[in-house]
């Protein structure tokens, strides 16, 4: 067959496999990089809280909670994400702004929800008839197709960060949703704060079928932020290390609090600094308290209370406070070791900064 002729042969080929919906694979670029962070979806970047709360607030002025809303919140849109409400490929980030007197309807979905509070008192959330009281620095859960709204019982707002897993259930094809029946809210069943009073014990668990069965998700719906500080502060008094971090789990279980999420609290002191380290999977990091910076792939983002930043898969990360601090952290990690995918790296040397992101700016 002459040049010409396997030439036409071949464009007459790439035409019919292209017909069939077909691809072959000698033609694809990039489908599999030595590693995640070599052609990344995801970018390292910080959402300020000085610009947070203030478009958060001008939201609840403007924007009203009803049927045709459910929520009023403020999603993260990772800028290399091509415009896509995500924090990242995997999660979902955001912050949710509720007027005093609101009550934000009663629905269900798929996606698993974590809600840490930032600002604000006198809200509660109900999951399945259980009322869990939300205070500053508390984690709620509000697990995958679990019955949840949210109820001010005070005049002034209440803002907290939402992490869900719902760019995972998108990918997977599984996302249902569903409004709660006949009425907006659900009824209270008891007093509230029934999952904390059974299961909120530390090293204590009710006896009973209950517990017996468990459930893939923890039967414990609020973490006290109380509770997480005292567990810092002893795990800091028997440590040298820059930081401590404690995980919230299943108590039954003692598998991470959520299937698909990760939920962690981490303290660090100032004077020292973090190894360097990698992992397959993102974060969220929220500041709950104190100042610092962290070095996420040669930036260095400098940070303050409310502020949050994400970590791409496979890039590596360090942090330094400035003064005493406390950081939320929300990951993927659950699914990645429930898949076997999951890999961790320390780094030898500290990362070279080759450019710094401070007052919501990038700057080279």
């Amino acid at each position: 067959m002459t040049t010409v002729e396997n030439q036409t042969a071949l464009e007459a080929f790439y035409a019919d496999v292209a017909a069939a919906e077909l691809q072959p694979l000698w033609t694809q670029e990039g489908l599999m990089p030595p590693n995640p962070a070599v052609a990344p979806k995801a970018v390292p970047h910080l959402w300020r809280w000085s610009t947070l709360r203030p478009l958060a607030e001008r939201a609840g002025e403007l924007i009203t909670i009803d049927r045709g809303g459910d929520r009023r919140v403020l999603s993260f849109a990772n800028p290399g994400l091509g415009g896509a409400p995500f924090a990242s490929p995997t999660l979902w980030g955001a912050v949710q702004y509720l007027n005093g007197g609101e009550h934000a309807p009663g629905h269900r979905h798929t996606p698993g929800a974590i809600r840490f509070v930032l600002e604000g008192d006198g809200v509660y959330t109900t999951v399945n008839g259980d009322a869990c009281d939300m205070h500053p620095g508390d984690l709620v859960l509000t697990p995958s197709w679990n019955w949840h709204d949210h109820n001010s019982a005070t005049d002034t707002p209440m803002i907290w960060f939402d992490g869900l897993d719902m760019p995972t259930v998108i990918a997977l094809d599984a996302v249902f949703f569903e409004p709660y029946p006949i009425e907006e809210l659900q009824p209270v069943e008891g007093e509230h704060n029934r999952s904390a009073r059974a299961y909120g014990g530390a090293g204590l668990l009710p006896d009973g079928p209950a517990r017996a069965a468990g459930t893939a998700h923890s039967p414990l719906l609020v973490y006290r932020r109380a509770d997480t500080d005292r567990a810092l502060t002893a795990l800091l008094a028997a440590s040298s290390l820059p930081m401590v971090s404690v995980e919230y789990v299943n108590p039954v279980t003692g598998k991470p609090a959520l299937p698909t999420m990760g939920c962690h609290m981490a303290r660090l002191v100032p004077g020292g600094r973090t190894v360097a380290t990698r992992h397959v999977g993102s974060e969220i990091w929220v500041v709950h308290s104190g100042t610092g910076e962290t070095v996420i792939g040669g930036t260095r983002f400098r940070w303050g209370p409310g502020d949050a930043f994400v970590v791409p898969s496979w890039v590596p990360v360090e942090h330094e406070a400035h003064e005493p601090a406390d950081l939320f952290r929300v990951d993927d990690a659950p699914v990645m070791r429930a898949l076997e995918l999951y890999r961790e790296q320390t780094l030898d040397a500290p990362q070279d900064v080759t450019a710094e992101f401070a007052a919501g700016q990038a700057v080279s």
